[in-house]
Parts: C-alpha cells; structure tokens; sequence
C-alpha cells in the first residue's frame, strides 16, 4: 500500500464525511474526483462505494430516533433494481454525457425551489421513483446523493431527520451496488484494503460533523444544502 496516497485519501474521506455528516450529502459526489485520480474511474466507483458504506451506516445510527421509514421502504422499492441493473452496466456506460445531464437537474432544481417555494410535497409513493433514478445514477457514478436532496427537502425533512433518513436511504442501495459489483468481478483486493484503511477517518468525519449540526438553524441547513446542490452540478458540467 502507497502510504503517500493513503494519507491523500484519508484525509479527503475525513473532510467529505464531516460535510455529508453536516449537510446530509455531498462528500460523496466531491470524493469522487479525488479517488478517480488517485486509482482511475473504474476503480474508484466501486472504492466509493465500500467507503460511503461506514459514513452512510454510522449517519442513520447517530440520527436513528429521527428516521422516517415509510419514506426509506418506498425508497428501496425502486432503487434496489435500479442499483442492480446500474452496476452491470457500470463497465459499459458513457459516463461523461450522464454527469453533465446530472449537473443541469440538480442546478435546475435549485432554481426551480427558488420560483417556486411552495412547491407541493411528495407522496410517501413517489419516493420509489427517487429511489429508481438515484440508484441506477449512483451504480454508474459512484455517488449522486444531491439527486435525492431536494426531494426530501420538499417532504419537509430537516436537520436529523434528513440526514438520517437519507443516509439510511443510501445505506441500503449501497449495500445493493457492492452485490453487484462483487458478482461483476469489480471489487478487487486492493479496494477492500483501501476501503478497510479509510474508515476511521471517514468515522471520526461522521462523528465531528454530527455534533456541528446542533449550531445550524433550519433556514441555514436548507441554504447549506441548496449551495451543495449548486456546487455539485457545476462539478458534474465540467466533467469532474
């Protein structure tokens, strides 16, 4: 193991958790790039993947008495098929003209909640539908968590119960991209190792940012989202 580039990668897993641990998104679509240059694209997807694992997991436990589960069931309704029919495609797909798709949504959809801020809230069904979309975009890009954020934003989740709600939501398509991608020969040797290296930091990320969030008021964590949203879609339209 590169120690240089251990060293790289933990800390951008612990800076990126402490962001996903505060805004409920985001460390993933930003430590993409990072593990992209480290071990190449089609190493970092499924690297990604194992990682958001312990910051997904350890997410839903701090905030556990704020889930929303009927939200969660409808939400893997979709996203587990979706997830699946994603990492086969994984070796396959042009991935570039997706993420600049994805980056004119998300920038769209903040725009949108900026004309209209009394948009409707969605039904505990339709989040079958989210599950769908963000399940076959993150099989294929790693991580596309401000897909989601709007949409449970709408719902009228905030603070804890977002970010544990959507954490859950992500555990568990996560857990179906791994499936996949074992079945598909793309978890090697040395994406378990680094992945197994990077938790403590991605840990200590969760845990620092889960007690920041006690400081933000319900209008501040919304803005902190929605200038994710915005720096996530300008990321994915210059091809990071």
């Amino acid at each position: 193991m590169d120690i240089l580039t251990l060293l790289i990668a933990s800390a951008a897993a612990f800076s990126l958790a402490l962001l996903s641990a505060v805004a409920g998104f985001g460390g993933g679509v930003l430590l993409l790039p990072v593990f992209t240059a480290l071990f190449g694209l089609r190493v970092a997807v499924p690297m990604l993947t194992l990682t958001q694992l312990s910051s997904n997991a350890s997410r839903a436990w701090l905030n556990r008495h704020d889930l929303r589960w009927r939200v969660i069931a409808w939400f893997a309704l979709g996203a587990i098929p979706f997830a699946v029919a994603g990492g086969i495609l994984l070796s396959h797909a042009p991935l570039a003209p997706l993420k600049r798709l994805l980056g004119v949504f998300l920038i769209a959809v903040v725009v949108w909640r900026r004309l209209r801020p009394s948009a409707p809230r969605p039904s505990d069904p339709q989040f079958a539908a989210v599950g769908a979309a963000s399940g076959l975009g993150s099989a294929l890009l790693g991580s596309v968590g401000p897909l989601t954020a709007p949409f449970f934003l709408a719902y009228g989740l905030t603070r804890a119960a977002y970010i544990g709600t959507e954490a859950t939501s992500a555990l568990i398509m996560h857990l179906t991209k791994l499936t996949t991608y074992g079945a598909g020969n793309l978890i090697t040797h040395q994406t378990l190792t680094y992945a197994l290296a990077l938790t403590p930091a991605t840990l200590l990320g969760t845990w620092t940012g889960k007690h920041l969030t006690t400081h933000l008021t319900d209008h501040r964590f919304t803005t902190l989202v929605e200038l994710g949203l915005l720096t996530a879609g300008a990321l994915f339209l210059i091809g990071f």
